[in-house]
């Protein structure tokens, strides 16, 4: 059995590495110098490892201190969300879905998947964007109910993940009336000969996309690559490229954008998936954005 450690000094621990000394930390804390001091040499006892040396006139994490700090960091952060967790448990009835969605997933398309719950009159919508990897590990602490992404969860022995089939859309080549009227003869060969615009190469369907160039020996000129989905319509509309998007979200993609359809993208489709922490999903939210697929 691991030695116990006491979490206010692992408090006190915390504060003085944000603050950067024990004596900002003191006074951020109304207290006396000596008392935090001691406070974080008894959490060091208790660990069995230095956590701070000296830096000039301040003082930085050890190698064991930066493992500490990251646990603390999870530690108090989940403690300062904790009063507005009871708060809203205790107001008006809500059922709650914190939904974290992968960056480079189309906000259009998201909207979509997003549409059985919509309508839910007691629905409390939290909705987190980020990168893959940040947003499985939230989920992994339960900070997130589920993880909208363009791709399967990776196996690991350390984390169980479960991603469930969403569905999946055609991709097609869209933009301006110039655009797609200087690229309409000859296509998809004409592709080469107009400005594209493309997401990164952290997105799953970028791979399907080069290889599909290769498959007709394209060679592309690309003229700008973007992370966000939106800002890369958003550029393609503006008249700066042509570029891919879901023809799942076809009509929407019209609606809000002064673009035209150029043509299919054959053969390269997008998949969409819910990522949870369980194989038999429980929350009654999720299970019906899940509905279509089960």
């Amino acid at each position: 059995m691991s030695t116990p450690f006491n979490y206010k000094h692992l408090y006190y621990f915390w504060v003085v590495a944000k603050e950067g000394g024990i004596s900002r930390a003191a006074e951020k804390l109304d207290m006396a110098v000596q008392t935090v001091s001691a406070q974080v040499r008894e959490l060091e006892r208790s660990l069995g490892y230095a956590l701070l040396k000296p830096a000039g006139r301040g003082l930085v994490l050890t190698d064991a201190g930066q493992a500490a700090m990251q646990q603390a960091d999870q530690i108090f952060q989940l403690g300062e969300n904790l009063p507005a967790r009871v708060r809203d448990a205790a107001s008006t009835p809500t059922i709650r879905l914190a939904i974290g969605i992968c960056d480079g997933l189309p906000k259009l398309v998201v909207r979509r998947l997003l549409q059985p719950v919509i309508a839910e009159p007691n629905l409390r919508l939290l909705c987190h964007e980020g990168e893959f990897d940040d947003l499985l590990g939230d989920l992994a602490l339960h900070r997130l109910d589920v993880v909208l992404s363009d791709r399967p969860a990776p196996l690991n022995p350390n984390i169980k993940l479960y991603s469930h089939a969403m569905g999946s859309s055609t991709i097609a080549w869209y933009g301006t009336a110039t655009m797609t009227r200087a690229a309409s003869q000859n296509f998809p060969a004409s592709l080469a000969d107009v400005p594209m615009l493309l997401p990164t190469a952290h997105t799953a369907v970028r791979a399907r996309l080069d290889h599909w160039f290769e498959q007709r020996a394209i060679r592309p000129r690309v003229v700008g690559e973007f992370a966000d989905s939106a800002l890369l319509k958003t550029f393609g509309a503006s008249g700066m490229g042509v570029f891919p998007a879901a023809e799942w979200a076809h009509e929407d993609l019209l609606a809000h954008y002064a673009v035209q359809r150029l043509g299919s993208c054959e053969g390269v489709t997008e998949h969409f998936f819910a990522i949870g922490t369980e194989k038999k999903v429980q929350h009654p939210l999720v299970q019906r954005l899940l509905q279509p697929a089960l």
